[in-house]
């Protein structure tokens, strides 16, 4: 454990921050899961729709640094890859 004061507010902080960050990443994965699970059963509006919804917050993950960048962009691509495969 934290001796400094210092370091025990660094250890607050990365508790804070590691939880923001699963909940950011846990919720875009349920986002391309939406759309995986449209693209699997063919529903083409559904999977629209949830793309939709899906990259903005592939996005927002990026941008608040959960993942990086070219990660972002690579899912996305392959999302509307998936997409416009069914339609």
């Amino acid at each position: 454990m934290a001796n400094h004061k210092s370091a025990i507010k660094r250890n607050k902080q990365a508790a804070v921050r590691t939880a923001r960050n699963t909940h950011i990443r846990s919720t875009m994965r349920s986002f391309v899961k939406m759309v995986r699970v449209a693209v699997a059963n063919e529903d083409a509006e559904a999977a629209k729709t949830a793309l939709e919804k899906a990259v903005p917050f592939i996005d927002k993950a990026a941008t608040k640094g959960v993942i990086h960048k070219a990660t972002a962009s690579r899912k996305i691509s392959r999302l509307v890859k998936l997409v416009n495969a069914i339609q």
